[in-house]
């Protein structure tokens, strides 16, 4: 858990700056509906939500964007709330039993630091795509590979094998996933049924065919977690993964 208490204040900061600089009226190319308040407004009520779940309190998300909307300083706002998290994360002890909703998930406490460090990561990158007018890449960003490693895991097992995942294929196929250097790879195999992800060591075999992939993703970890979460286009994932891939809020 530290490293993802670490990567949530880090990604706090991030987003605090960039919104800073891009203005709260700035356009987010990342989600383009958005503009910048509207980002804040989304993040720090998925914030407050965290923290009612982690204290066993009720949790009624709604109130929160309305209250991030009509905030005075939307940036000290999401600060106040980032560090409300960190603190409920903190106390709560190893043993906490509430909800959790992705396949494959951690122990809550585990669970809710880890979705809500890459939650907020993701975010600061749109606000970085509002400061720079476009989609970002690798370079523009500073990620490291261990935490870009994480949140490609998280979205490959964790959400896209969920029930209700729209990642589906009439015909079943195979897409796999190799981040450079990291001695990692991820194979989803994709049918009319929710995905099954397996992960393990790269196998060494570059021919498509003989490797048994349909679709093989490459390239850093860091262009390969925005491009697979939809926040970039370094590497070039095709609009039906971005479509089915999307994960939204509801």
């Amino acid at each position: 858990m530290p490293q993802h208490l670490d990567g949530l204040r880090a990604a706090t900061v991030a987003l605090a700056r960039y919104a800073d600089r891009a203005g709260l009226g700035a356009p987010v190319p990342t989600t383009p509906d958005w503009t910048v308040r509207r980002l804040l407004a989304h993040q720090g009520m998925v914030h407050r939500w965290a923290t009612r779940i982690l204290r066993g309190e009720p949790a009624a998300p709604d109130a929160f964007g309305a209250e991030g909307l009509a905030a005075p300083d939307p940036v000290e706002w999401l600060r106040e709330g980032a560090v409300d998290l960190a603190a409920a994360l903190h106390e709560a002890p190893d043993d906490l039993d509430v909800v959790v909703f992705l396949a494959d998930a951690p122990a809550p406490v585990c669970f809710w630091a880890r979705r809500q460090c890459h939650e907020t990561t993701v975010h600061a990158v749109d606000a970085l795509s509002a400061v720079l007018g476009r989609l970002p890449r690798a370079a523009d960003i500073e990620i490291g590979d261990e935490l870009a490693l994480d949140g490609i895991d998280e979205l490959l097992c964790g959400f896209l094998t969920r029930p209700r995942s729209r990642l589906r294929a009439e015909e079943p196929m195979t897409i796999e996933v190799r981040p450079d250097g990291s001695g990692r790879t991820w194979r989803v195999e994709v049918g009319p049924g929710p995905a099954v992800t397996r992960c393990g060591p790269p196998d060494g075999v570059d021919d498509r065919r003989r490797a048994g992939a349909d679709v093989v993703l490459r390239g850093t970890p860091v262009a390969l977690y925005l491009s697979l979460w939809n926040r970039s286009d370094e590497v070039d994932v095709s609009q039906g993964w971005r479509d089915a891939s999307a994960i939204t809020w509801d």
